[in-house]
């Protein structure tokens, strides 16, 4: 027992996954890769990805929203937990680093559980919402511009169904929200936003220290 959260030291973490992480050998792969590119710290941790993986089994999700794909190593572990029947539409605008997300995709056997959309976020959702897939989601996960997060919680909020589940990532954006000092406009939209959904009694929530701090949504 504890009364408060273990501070997480680089042994102590090397521990955590030395015993706990199952990453299939195409993730290790493409997280390899995607380390290697100057971008590498968008990537999630492989810790993160299990849990949302075992967040989509235990929630029975089958159709899954993401917003911010990056090289596809989130989408991958998602699509792996998915039935054959199962969808992610994820959204992203760089053509360049999904391709590298669909070679891993491909070499995985979830492509076709994938519908990438190439567009920003926000008009993916829209569109989404105006062909009537409303209420349709079960999950979704948020990992893009830090600047309109609250639009695209907004937006998933409207397309998943009640009971659904929203991942919202970086709510700590690496300690910048306890700083100060800290006074980018991403900085400030995550501050924002952790406020508001504190009190959104459209929802229930949990805040928890997992990588640079995820935030859970169910919808009430």
């Amino acid at each position: 027992m504890s009364t408060t959260t273990e501070g997480m030291s680089e042994k102590l973490r090397e521990y955590m996954l030395s015993v706990s992480v199952r990453e299939s050998e195409t993730l290790e792969k493409l997280r390899h890769e995607t380390s290697m590119m100057q971008n590498s710290n968008m990537q999630i941790s492989p810790e993160q990805g299990q849990f949302m993986n075992f967040l989509v089994k235990l929630t029975g999700a089958r159709n899954t929203l993401e917003v911010g794909v990056f090289t596809g190593y989130s989408t991958l572990w998602t699509a792996m937990a998915l039935p054959d029947d199962g969808r992610i539409v994820a959204c992203d605008i760089s053509r360049d680093w999904t391709d590298i997300a669909r070679k891993y995709w491909r070499m995985a056997g979830v492509e076709e559980r994938i519908d990438l959309r190439l567009a920003p976020a926000e008009e993916t959702l829209r569109a989404l919402i105006d062909s009537g897939m409303e209420g349709t989601f079960d999950f979704a996960f948020i990992d893009a511009d830090k600047n309109l997060y609250d639009i695209y919680y907004e937006l998933c909020l409207a397309l998943i169904e009640k009971g659904g589940l929203i991942v919202l990532d970086n709510v700590f954006k690496h300690g910048k929200v306890v700083d100060d000092e800290a006074d980018d406009p991403g900085t400030f939209a995550i501050k924002e936003l952790n406020k508001k959904i504190k009190t959104d009694n459209r929802v229930d929530i949990s805040m928890i220290p997992v990588s640079d701090g995820l935030t859970l949504v169910r919808k009430r």
